[in-house]
C-alpha cells in the first residue's frame, strides 16, 4: 500500500504501508521458547526501567497517576468522575454513557468537536477527508460523546479520469452508526505490541533478546543484532515496507523478510516500519504455538468483552463494516475493486488477513474499552490483561535518543501531529492509514477514538491529519482548568498562527526589590509555540527572566533566563516571580505574549493573580477592580475553565 511518509505534516506515522500475515501463522511452531524471567527481573518499578545498562530512561508517572491522587488533587482541573487509579484497591471504572458534567468535561467543546468533524465531510479543500466517521470521547468511566456522522458506504468505485467518486444508489448507501466496524489499519500494531508485552511479563519473551534468537533465519541481511525492543520502538533499521504481496507463496514472503537488509544500524535511528510488527508476530507465534488471531481473541478481546474486534470478520458483519478503497493499479498494489469487509492493506491481504501491523477490525466502543483498560492499569472489570508495571512500559519513552519520535512499547507518545492539544509526555496512541486514531491521556484520564473511512473511495483524496487534530484539540479544551484563585483566570486561547498579548499598564518602580508575581499554567506545542514575559519602556520589547515553582514536586525554583516557557507544565499551576529591579526609577510596561505557529497547538496558557510589588507596596493587583480594568487583552480572555 502506498501512503504518506511525512509524519507531522501528513499521516506517515500511521504506516505508509500497512500489513501482515495470516491466521494460521507465518512461522507457527509448538516450540514455545522460554527466554528469561520477564519483567520482574528488569527492575521495573516506580516508572523507572533499567535493562542491563543498555537503556536509561527518565521516569514518568504510571498511567492514571492524576486520577490516583483523586479528582483535582495537585491539578488545575477536577473531574466529577475520573476514578482511574492504578494503586492496589483503587477504583477502576468500566464504561457507561453519561453527560459531559458527569465526566468532568465541558459540553461546548464536545459540541464543537462534532461540528468540526462534520466540516470534513465536505471538500477539505478539494475532496471530503472521509465519507463518514464515528467519534467517541470520554473521561474516567464516562463516555460523554459517541456520535456517528456521514456514510459508512457511499461509493461503488473511483473514476480516475474525472477524479470523482461513483456513488451507490441512495438506497444502497449505508449511514454510519455507533457500532460501525472499521478496518483499523496500523492501530492493529497496538494489539500485537500488547501481546508481546504480555509475553515479556510472563517471561517467555526478552525485551533485549535478539530477534534471531527466536527466529534464526531473521539474521539474514545483517539483522543479527536487531532486538525485540528495536521492533517495538521502530529502531530496528527496517525501511517502512516491502511489497511482500508480490510473492505468490508464504515461503517466498518470509524469504524476502529474512533477506531484507537494514537501512540503518539497529538502535541508531527511528524509522517507522510495518516490518517490525510482522517480525514481532512471527516471534509471538513461535513462542506460543498459536496464530496471532487466536492470541488476540484469547488474550485480549475475549477477556475484555471486545466482541466486535477481530481479524477477518465474517461475511455476516459486512453490512456493519465501513467500506474502504476502490483498490486498483496504479494507486493500489493489487487489483481488487471496492474493498469492503476485507482488510485494505495489500501485505495483510496477501497474508490471509492476519498480520502484526494491520488487519484488525473493531468499533469505537471496543477501542474505548481497550483505552479504559490501559488507563486503569491493565484491568477492566474482573479481567486483567497486563500488570501495572507492564502498562507503564507502554507510556515510557524508550526513544529518548530521538527527540520528536517518543515511543513506548508499541505506543507512540507526545505526537501533536494527530494528538493535537491532547499531546503530553504521557499521552499515548496510534493512527491507521484508513483514517483511524486512538489517543489516551493519563494526565487527564481522557480518551479519544476517531474512526473514519478516509480512503473511501480512494487514498489520494485525504492528506494530513486535520480531523484528528481538531477532535483532539476540542477534547483537550473540554477538560477544565480551574483558576488558581478566584473565579476567573486569563486564558490565551488555542488559536494557531496567532499572537495574543496581555498587557499591564505602565508602572513606575522605585524599590530595589520590585517584582512581578503571578500563577502560571502552560501547555504548548514544544519549541514551536511559547509564552513570553516581556517589558518595554515605550518602544522595543525585551525579555524578562523569571522563575517558576511547581507545587510539591520541585522544591527549588526553576529559572527561565530567556523569559519564556514552552512545552508542558504538568497540568499544575506554577508560582512565578520576576525581578524587575532593572527598571528601577523608570516607567515600564509588562506583557505576556503567547505566540503559535500554523501547525499545532497545546492547551494554551493561563495567568492568574497578577501582582506587581515595589518593595512593600503593591503597585498593581489584578484582583483590584480598578487595576483589572487597566489590563489590555488581545486574544486573551477571562476564563473560569
Amino acid at each position: 500500500m502506498t501512503g504518506d511518509t511525512n509524519g507531522r505534516a501528513a499521516d506517515g506515522r500511521e504506516g505508509a504501508h500497512e500489513g501482515p500475515e495470516r491466521a494460521g501463522g507465518l512461522g507457527t511452531s509448538t516450540d514455545a521458547r522460554t527466554a528469561g524471567s520477564g519483567i520482574a527481573r528488569r527492575r521495573v518499578g516506580g516508572g523507572i526501567l533499567a535493562l542491563g545498562g543498555a537503556l536509561a530512561l527518565t521516569p514518568i508517572p504510571l498511567a492514571g497517576a492524576a486520577a490516583r491522587r483523586g479528582p483535582g488533587a495537585g491539578t488545575a482541573d477536577g473531574a466529577a468522575d475520573t476514578g482511574a487509579g492504578m494503586d492496589s484497591g483503587a477504583h477502576r471504572p468500566t464504561l457507561r454513557r453519561g453527560s459531559a458534567a458527569r465526566a468532568g468535561l465541558l459540553q461546548e467543546p464536545l459540541d464543537q468537536l462534532v461540528r468540526d468533524a462534520e466540516a470534513y465531510l465536505a471538500d477539505s479543500p478539494e475532496h471530503p477527508w472521509y465519507a463518514g466517521a464515528v467519534l467517541l470521547a470520554g473521561r474516567g468511566g464516562t463516555v460523554a460523546l459517541h456520535r456517528p456522522i456521514g456514510k459508512a458506504v457511499r461509493y461503488a468505485a473511483y473514476d480516475e479520469k474525472t477524479d470523482t467518486g461513483v456513488e451507490f444508489p441512495a438506497d444502497q448507501q449505508i449511514a454510519m452508526a455507533e457500532d460501525t466496524i472499521f478496518d483499523l489499519a496500523s492501530i492493529s500494531k497496538l494489539f500485537t505490541s500488547l501481546l508481546a508485552v504480555q509475553q515479556i511479563e510472563r517471561g517467555t519473551l526478552e525485551l533485549e533478546a535478539t530477534v534471531a534468537s527466536y527466529l534464526p533465519d531473521f539474521a539474514g541481511g545483517g539483522k543479527q543484532d536487531v532486538t525485540v525492543r528495536h521492533l517495538l520502538t521502530h529502531t530496528s533499521g527496517f525501511r517502512s515496507w516491502i511489497p511482500l504481496y508480490e510473492e505468490p507463496t508464504r515461503e517466498g514472503k518470509l524469504q524476502r523478510l529474512w533477506e531484507e537488509v537494514p537501512a540503518s544500524t539497529p538502535g541508531s535511528a527511528y524509522l517507522y516500519s510495518d516490518l517490525n510488527l510482522i517480525s514481532l508476530q512471527l516471534i509471538l507465534e513461535k513462542i506460543t504455538g498459536r496464530p496471532l488471531d487466536a492470541l488476540l481473541r484469547d488474550e485480549i478481546t475475549a477477556p475484555l468483552g471486545m466482541h466486535r474486534t477481530r481479524y477477518n470478520p465474517p461475511a455476516s458483519w459486512k453490512p456493519k463494516i465501513a467500506a474502504t478503497e476502490d483498490a486498483r493499479l496504479p494507486w493500489s498494489g493489487l487489483e481488487r475493486g471496492l474493498v469492503w469487509g476485507e482488510v485494505h492493506d495489500e501485505n495483510a491481504f496477501g497474508l490471509d488477513g492476519v498480520a502484526g501491523h494491520a488487519g484488525v477490525f473493531s468499533c469505537a466502543w471496543d477501542l474505548a474499552v481497550l483505552a479504559r483498560t490501559l488507563l486503569n492499569g491493565g484491568v477492566y472489570g474482573r479481567a486483567r490483561i497486563l500488570s501495572e508495571e507492564s502498562v507503564d512500559l507502554l507510556f515510557t519513552d524508550f526513544n529518548t535518543a530521538f527527540p520528536g519520535d517518543e515511543h513506548g512499547l508499541g505506543f507512540e507518545l507526545y505526537q501533536h501531529w494527530y494528538m493535537g492539544a491532547m499531546a503530553t509526555p504521557r499521552s499515548a496512541g496510534h493512527t491507521g492509514f484508513t483514517g483511524t486514531s486512538l489517543v489516551l491521556d493519563p494526565s487527564t484520564d481522557t480518551f479519544l477514538v476517531v474512526l473514519g473511512n478516509s480512503v473511501h473511495p480512494v487514498r489520494s483524496w485525504r492528506s494530513g491529519s486535520a480531523p484528528r487534530v481538531a477532535a483532539a484539540n476540542q477534547l483537550a479544551r473540554a477538560v477544565p482548568v480551574r483558576p488558581e484563585r478566584g473565579r476567573t483566570a486569563w486564558f490565551s486561547g488555542m488559536a494557531s498562527a496567532s499572537t495574543a498579548t496581555l498587557t499591564l499598564p505602565a508602572l513606575r518602580l522605585h524599590s530595589a526589590r520590585a517584582r512581578l508575581e503571578c500563577a502560571l499554567w502552560w501547555d504548548t506545542e514544544r519549541a514551536a509555540d511559547a509564552l513570553f514575559l516581556e517589558a518595554s519602556e515605550g518602544q522595543d520589547w525585551q525579555p524578562v527572566p523569571f522563575t517558576t515553582l511547581a507545587p510539591g514536586h520541585r522544591p527549588d525554583p526553576q529559572p527561565h533566563p530567556t523569559g519564556s516557557v514552552t512545552g508542558w507544565s504538568g497540568r499544575v499551576w506554577h508560582r512565578l516571580e520576576a525581578d524587575l529591579t532593572a527598571w528601577r526609577g523608570r516607567d515600564v510596561t509588562l506583557r505576556w505574549r503567547y505566540a503559535t505557529d500554523r501547525l499545532y497547538v497545546g492547551r494554551g496558557a493561563y495567568v492568574d493573580g497578577l501582582r506587581v510589588r515595589d518593595g512593600v507596596r503593591t503597585v498593581f493587583d489584578a484582583e483590584r477592580p480598578r487595576d483589572a480594568g487597566r489590563i489590555e487583552a488581545t486574544g486573551w480572555a477571562p476564563s473560569a475553565t
